[in-house]
C-alpha cells in the first residue's frame, strides 16, 4: 500500500498545480499507481481512480478523502471506478463513466495497470505472454485510445503519461514478455505524441527502475537478484518504496535525468524530494526546465 505523507511542503501546498485538472489513474489500486493517485490530488487534482481490484480502487479514494481535512489539502470529489483496461469494452465504458459522473473528460490521464507472469523464454508459455502483453501494452493502447477520442471530441487538451520501465530499454533476465511489453509503451506514446500534439494534447513515457510494490513482490528471487546484478554495473539504480519510506519517497516516481529522447524520460537516477520551483527546498527540479519532457509535435514541457 502506498504510503500517503500527511503534510505537504509548504511550496507544494501553496501551488495546488492542477486544482482544475480531472485524473485517471489505472492501476490506481497499489504502489506506483496509488503514489501518483496521491501527488494528484496533493497537487490539486480531482482522482478518478481505477483498478481492476474494485475494492483496492475505493481504498485509494478512502486515503485521498481522508488527506483532504489535513493542512494545505485541496477539496475535490475523488471517485473510484473498477474496469479491465485489457478489454476494449470495459475501457471504452470506463472513460464513459468518468466523463459523465465529472461532466467532462480527464485532462490528465497516468496508465501505471501492469502485471508480471516471470519465466525464462526457453520455459515461457503461450498463455503467460498473452497475459502481459494484453494488460501492459495492450491495455495502455486502449486507455491511450479512449482517452485521446473523449479529449479530441470534447475539445480539450490534456496530457497522457504511460508507465513503462526501464526494463524496456535494457531488457532483463526471466523477463521477455513484460520487456516486450514495456518496449512496445515506449514505441506506443512516442508516436501518440507525434500524433496528438496537433490536438493539444502531450503524451509522454516515464520509465521507472526497481520500485517496490505488491507487483514486484511476486517476483521471483532468483529474477531480482539478476536484476540487481545486471542494473549495477551499468545504470546505478537505487529503489522507491511505495509501501513506507522518508516523506515524499513515494513520489520520487515523477522525478527524472533528463529528456534525451521526444515522449520520452528514464529513471537511472531517483531523489528524495518531489518536482518543484528551482528556489524551494527541493533544488535541482525546476518546474518547466530540463528535467521535464517536451512533446514531439506540441512543444510544452512538462508532464502534466
Amino acid at each position: 500500500m502506498a504510503w500517503v505523507p500527511a503534510h505537504p511542503p509548504p511550496a507544494m501546498a501553496s501551488q495546488l498545480r492542477l486544482r482544475s485538472a480531472l485524473a485517471l489513474v489505472t492501476g490506481a489500486g497499489s504502489g506506483i499507481g496509488r503514489a501518483v493517485s496521491a501527488r494528484l490530488a496533493r497537487e490539486g487534482a480531482t482522482v478518478a481512480a481505477c483498478d481492476v481490484d474494485g475494492t483496492a480502487a475505493q481504498e485509494t479514494v478512502r486515503l485521498l478523502d481522508g488527506s483532504r481535512s489535513e493542512e494545505g489539502a485541496p477539496g475535490g470529489n475523488h471517485a473510484a471506478f473498477q474496469a479491465d483496461v485489457s478489454e476494449a469494452r470495459a475501457t471504452r465504458r470506463l472513460l464513459e463513466k468518468v466523463q459523465a459522473s465529472f461532466s467532462r473528460p480527464p485532462s490528465v490521464v497516468v496508465s501505471c495497470a501492469g502485471i508480471t507472469r516471470d519465466e525464462f523464454l526457453l520455459h515461457m508459455s503461450e498463455d503467460d505472454w498473452d497475459q502481459v502483453i494484453d494488460v501492459n501494452l495492450k491495455g495502455i493502447f486502449l486507455v491511450t485510445q479512449a482517452a485521446a477520442q473523449a479529449l479530441v471530441s470534447s475539445g480539450y487538451h490534456g496530457s497522457i503519461i504511460n508507465i513503462s520501465s526501464i526494463v524496456g530499454k535494457v531488457g532483463n533476465i526471466g523477463q521477455i514478455n513484460y520487456a516486450a511489453s514495456k518496449a512496445g509503451v515506449i514505441g506506443l506514446t512516442q508516436t501518440a505524441a507525434r500524433e496528438l500534439g496537433r490536438h493539444g494534447i502531450r503524451c509522454n513515457s516515464v520509465l521507472p527502475g526497481f520500485i517496490a510494490t505488491p507487483m514486484t513482490e511476486k517476483m521471483p528471487q532468483k529474477v531480482k537478484d539478476k536484476m540487481w546484478q545486471m542494473w549495477l554495473h551499468s545504470w546505478h539504480l537505487k529503489t522507491v518504496d511505495t509501501s513506507q519510506g522518508p516523506q515524499w519517497k513515494s513520489l520520487e516516481v515523477f522525478s527524472c535525468n533528463c529528456l534525451k529522447d521526444p515522449g520520452l524520460f528514464s529513471l537511472p537516477h531517483h531523489s528524495a524530494g518531489s518536482p518543484a520551483d528551482e528556489d524551494s527546498k527541493f533544488p535541482g527540479y525546476k518546474r518547466g526546465g530540463s528535467v521535464w519532457p517536451r512533446n514531439a509535435e506540441y512543444g510544452r514541457q512538462g508532464c502534466l
